[in-house]
């Protein structure tokens, strides 16, 4: 079982910058792909950026160059810095953690609202 708790959402202004957490508690944290996904209202839940267990990163196209994703493996946390922020980044901010050990486990955590607006 993983638990998951996103933490660091809140109100910026459009540029401005901000910086969410994902605590995760579980032995698998150390093999787990720990994603961040985004899902603004009324539209469906989009991957923003993913890091494997050793470090390798990946990024949706309209956020590469704005934000940075790391992983502390000794506080199984990992981190989403988010910097020019636009009101279309406005959404909930969700983590999942992924792994597949014959077969393919996804845990949830219960999101962090940013919302960014002047």
């Amino acid at each position: 079982q993983v638990q998951l708790v996103e933490s660091g959402g809140g109100l910026v202004q459009p540029g401005g910058s901000l910086r969410v957490s994902c605590a995760a508690s579980g032995t698998i944290f150390s093999i787990a792909v720990i994603s961040w996904y985004r899902q603004a209202p009324g539209k469906q839940r989009e991957l923003v950026a993913a890091i494997t267990s050793s470090g390798r990163t990946n990024y949706a196209d309209f956020v590469k160059g704005r934000f940075t994703i790391s992983r502390d493996n000794a506080k199984t946390t990992v981190y989403l810095q988010m910097n020019s922020l636009k009101p279309e980044d406005t959404a909930v901010y969700y983590c999942n953690a992924h792994y597949s050990v014959l077969k393919a486990y996804d845990y949830w955590g219960q999101g962090t609202q940013v919302t960014v607006s002047s």
